[in-house]
């Protein structure tokens, strides 16, 4: 056999690497895998140290969320929730850190710990019909060894005698029915044959004891990979923040206060709604809008009006919602810019433009839309070219009066003497870290709800030093069509579903587009690849590629088709930038709906503005 070992962050999904954890879990990871590690003794039982592995997990991830306990002769287990009675989702054989002859090497797997996982691993997937494992892990706390569940169920599960062999040796078939007989008559001569790749990611806590000891936090850095490696959110394959199937319901409810809305259930339907009477507050979007389009008698003079409804009652509420929306959406992208721009200036604060320090009112807010984002800096009027100086223009369809805009209000329109009161679930703590109370204006609500999150903590393997939620686009955009969708039952096409869409049409596009332009009989991309000999015309022909969208909602599917097209170059190697400079120090490809673009070490390329690249 031979044996491929992974490094942390080689074995991590690339899109997660991209998520910054905060500086709390950091700490907390810190400290209980420094006790880990002190609590060692030499002289104690296997079962002590095992113990000591099960209280650094739970403490560090798991107590909340996942059971952590022996199951049968299973050393340790983590169930994929927090029930003993939920399926199991991690085996974890742990042996004492003197007992290196049971214990695998990097260099020798066929020893005892690796042949007690085989068993523990078959008694689940064969006899338990477990089809939920993730991960296998052996350990003598110092050392690690993480072997993916799909390679044993390849290596092992599938593999018809040795199941036949197990079965028998469970049913007491065979000579012995000790688990030692099955270790060495069975297990061992077995795994000795395999010709596979036996692959498997390795670490040893011991080469991160300086970033775990010492007190300079920028070497913190260093222990991201593991502390991610050993999440949840790895071993048990569990979404992640900027997972864009994962909707973040506290973000998402507290919008939906802020708008004017609530969701309700109609059968297996989730609705957006107007909030029922009694309930609503005049200084939500939706019902300042509201008010004003009846009281201005703004419905009148929309064209055909019967298509917001069939009475006035029905017009007023689809009317101030489409506004509202179109507002809110402005507002969110341009919290995504506003996040970017100061990323990209290495966290200068003076690219801020979203506060009520700037925006005091809704005519500054229309202002913004109408006089700044849409309008080239020397177009721009006086009065808010100091105010916004460091606000790019953006050639967007955005920010430009929509028709209904035209017709009935623009955001400048709206009362500004409305208050709106605190969301009971929400984000905003006082001086002492209790949650707010209490009515409080609008637009400042929605600023201050806003900068309580992150919009920008992707892109590099940091620490995030604000303990801050990570909203990013692809939950925007789930967010937004969802709203969208009120009248027919939300829905928001996962991730995974556009992304797989993408990659089979359209690689088998792209295939085909130069089997007619070339005459080729190319049958995939690799075929396509050696044959590829001028980078000019293959550029030429995949740009030429048209896609259509036909019931477009938030982009998400043309999004995700942009990042298939780039990838697609990349695995070709014909990517160029404007200039038909080859990109060849760079690799990109589709994670999580993502496009994750990486340099010739495998680190995340990280975007500085000063770079010539």
């Amino acid at each position: 056999m031979e044996i491929r070992i992974l490094k942390p962050r080689k074995a991590l999904n690339k899109a997660f690497l991209k998520v910054k954890p905060n500086r709390t879990e950091i700490e907390i990871f810190k400290t209980n895998l420094s006790q880990l590690l002190d609590r060692i003794n030499d002289n104690e039982s296997e079962e002590f140290h095992k113990n000591l592995v099960s209280d650094f997990l739970k403490d560090t991830y798991y107590k909340q969320n996942h059971f952590i306990n022996t199951k049968g002769r299973n050393d340790l287990v983590i169930h994929n929730t927090n029930s003993a009675s939920g399926t199991v989702g991690v085996i974890i054989e742990a042996k004492k850190p003197t007992n290196k002859a049971e214990m695998l090497t990097k260099n020798k797997v066929n020893v005892k710990a690796f042949q007690e996982l085989v068993l523990y691993y078959l008694r689940e997937r064969i006899t338990q019909k477990n089809i939920e494992i993730k991960y296998l892990i052996a350990t003598n706390i110092n050392e690690w060894f993480i072997f993916d569940a799909t390679l044993f169920d390849r290596l092992f599960a599938q593999n018809k005698n040795l199941v036949k062999q197990f079965n028998d040796f469970e049913c007491g078939r065979l000579a012995d029915t000790k688990t030692d007989f099955f270790y060495k008559q069975v297990a061992e001569p077995f795994i000795a044959e395999i010709k596979h790749d036996i692959e498997f990611t390795y670490f040893d806590i011991r080469d991160y004891e300086k970033p775990l000891r010492n007190a300079d936090k920028k070497d913190d850095n260093q222990l991201i990979a593991l502390f991610k490696l050993l999440s949840p959110e790895h071993l048990l394959k569990l979404p992640f923040a900027n997972d864009s199937n994962s909707l973040d319901k506290r973000f998402y409810g507290e919008l939906l206060h802020i708008i004017g809305l609530t969701e309700t259930k109609d059968g297996s339907k989730k609705l957006i709604e107007r909030n029922k009477e009694g309930e609503r507050n005049t200084g939500s979007f939706l019902e300042n809008a509201i008010i004003q389009l009846d009281s201005l008698d703004k419905i009148s003079r929309i064209e055909n009006p019967s298509q917001f409804g069939s009475n006035l009652h029905e017009r007023l509420f689809n009317v101030g919602l489409e506004l509202s929306i179109t507002w809110i959406n402005r507002i969110l992208f341009l919290k995504l810019l506003e996040a970017q721009l100061i990323t990209y200036h290495k966290g200068d604060k003076s690219y801020e433009f979203l506060s009520f320090d700037k925006i005091k009112d809704y005519d500054d807010l229309n202002s913004l839309f109408f006089q700044v984002l849409a309008r080239k800096q020397n177009e721009r009027n006086e009065d808010v070219k100091t105010l916004f100086a460091k606000v790019p223009y953006l050639n967007s369809s955005l920010f430009e009066p929509t028709e209904i805009e035209h017709s009935t209000l623009f955001i400048s329109q709206l009362r500004n003497d409305k208050t709106i009161p605190i969301y009971s679930q929400t984000v905003l703590k006082d001086t002492t870290g209790k949650r707010r109370t209490g009515n409080i204006n609008p637009l400042e609500y929605l600023f201050e709800f806003l900068n309580d999150y992150d919009f920008a903590s992707e892109g590099s393997e940091e620490i995030q030093e604000d303990n801050k939620t990570l909203i990013n686009a692809s939950v925007l955009g789930l967010i937004f069509e969802k709203i969208n969708g009120y009248k027919d039952g939300s829905f928001f096409t996962p991730g995974f579903i556009t992304m797989y869409m993408c990659r089979e049409t359209i690689r088998k596009a792209v295939v085909q587009k130069f089997n007619e332009t070339k005459n080729w009989n190319c049958t995939d991309i690799d075929s396509l690849y050696d044959k590829i000999e001028d980078r000019k015309e293959a550029n030429k022909i995949i740009n030429d590629l048209k896609i259509c969208d036909p019931a477009v909602g938030s982009g998400h599917f043309l999004v995700s088709a942009l990042n298939e097209m780039i990838a697609i170059k990349s695995d070709l190697k014909i990517l160029q930038d404007r200039d038909g400079k080859r990109l060849k120090e760079y690799h990109c490809e589709v994670v999580n709906d993502e496009l994750i673009v990486t340099d010739e070490d495998g680190e995340l390329f990280e975007y500085i503005p000063k770079n010539k690249e």
